[in-house]
C-alpha cells in the first residue's frame, strides 16, 4: 500500500489527543473502520484450512462474525470493527472437519506489509476463560522462521494480557513471553491502546504507552536466528479454547480450554472484540 502522510490535526481528530500528540511520523497504514463493511482493499478475511493449537473454532467469511458498527458506538472514535464468535454446532469446513464454533480472523497479507516501525491498535474485548482474541504480526513463509510478534493476547483472564515473540529456536512455549497485569480497577473490557515498537535490534511492547516488555536481537540470538528483518502483515482474530487457554485454566469441559461461563457468553452474543482503529507508523 502506498504510504500516506496524515497531518497532526487529522490524527488528533481521528484518534484523540493522547497518541496523536506523539505521532509526528510517516503513516504507513491507518484504518478507523468507518465504512459500511470491511474494506477488502486493506483486509483479507481468512477461512479455516487447518486448525492450530487445538483451537475449537473455524474461521469463516461471514457478516455474523466480522462486521462494522457506525459512529461512536461502544466508545469508538469513528466506527469500529467487531469480531464475534458464534456457537454453531455441526459447521463443516471445506476440508470436512466439523466445528461447534465459527469466528473471524482478518489480515493485511500482501495488502499492507511493513518492516520496522510502530503498530498500534485501540481495542476492548469481553473476558472469560478460553476467550482468546489477539492482535499480532507475522512474516510470510514457513513458521516460525518467518517470525511472529504477538502484540496483545488474552486467554480470558481480564486482569492481564501477554506479549510474545516466536522465531527459529524460540517458539511454542517461547522463552520470550511476558504477562502484564493491569492496574487495579482496569481490565481488558475497557479501551486500551496496545502497540509494539519494532527496530532492527529490538521489539518493545506497550499498553497505553507504558512499556510492558522488551526483547532484543541479542536475546534472540542466544536461541536462534533473529527473524525480524523481513516484512510482516497484521492479524486480528478471535480464537476459542485451545492449548494456550488450557495451559492457564486447565479446563477440558465443556470444551478444551473453554469454561461453561464463556460458552454461555458466546451463545448469548456477549463475547466480542471491538476494534476502534489500527495504525502503523515509520
Amino acid at each position: 500500500m502506498k504510504n500516506q502522510l496524515l497531518t497532526l490535526s487529522a490524527l488528533l481528530f481521528l484518534m484523540g489527543g493522547a497518541i496523536a500528540q506523539k505521532t509526528k511520523k510517516e503513516i504507513v497504514f491507518f484504518e478507523d473502520f468507518n465504512q459500511k463493511t470491511l474494506d477488502r482493499s486493506k483486509w483479507n478475511i481468512e477461512i479455516t484450512g487447518n486448525t492450530y493449537n487445538d483451537e475449537q473454532q473455524a474461521y469463516v467469511d461471514s457478516a455474523a462474525t466480522v462486521y462494522l458498527i457506525k459512529g461512536k458506538a461502544e466508545g469508538a472514535k469513528n466506527g469500529a470493527l467487531v469480531i464475534q464468535p458464534i456457537y454453531n454446532p455441526g459447521h463443516t469446513s471445506k476440508e470436512g472437519r466439523k466445528y461447534d464454533f465459527i469466528s473471524g480472523r482478518i489480515n493485511t497479507e500482501d495488502k499492507m506489509m511493513f518492516t520496522y516501525g510502530t503498530a498500534s491498535v485501540r481495542m476492548k474485548m469481553d473476558d472469560g476463560a478460553g476467550l482468546w482474541p489477539a492482535f499480532w504480526a507475522l512474516g510470510k513463509g514457513k513458521w516460525p522462521d518467518c517470525g511472529e510478534i504477538d502484540v496483545m493476547e488474552t486467554v480470558g483472564d481480564g486482569l492481564w494480557i501477554s506479549n510474545a515473540v516466536h522465531g527459529p529456536g524460540y517458539f511454542g512455549n517461547t522463552p520470550f513471553a511476558k504477562r502484564d497485569t493491569f492496574a487495579k480497577g482496569t481490565d481488558v473490557t475497557q479501551w486500551h491502546i496496545y502497540s509494539v515498537d519494532w527496530t532492527p535490534a529490538s521489539l518493545t511492547f506497550k499498553v497505553d504507552d507504558r512499556i510492558t516488555y522488551t526483547m532484543t536481537k541479542a536475546m534472540a540470538e542466544k536461541y536462534g536466528r533473529w527473524a525480524f528483518d523481513n516484512p510482516k502483515f497484521l492479524i486480528l482474530n478471535f480464537a476459542i479454547g485451545g492449548g494456550y487457554p488450557n495451559s492457564v485454566n486447565k479446563l477440558n469441559k465443556p470444551y478444551y480450554g473453554l469454561s461453561q461461563q464463556s460458552l454461555d457468553k458466546i451463545k448469548t452474543g456477549k463475547a466480542r472484540t471491538i476494534v476502534d482503529w489500527v495504525l502503523v507508523t515509520k
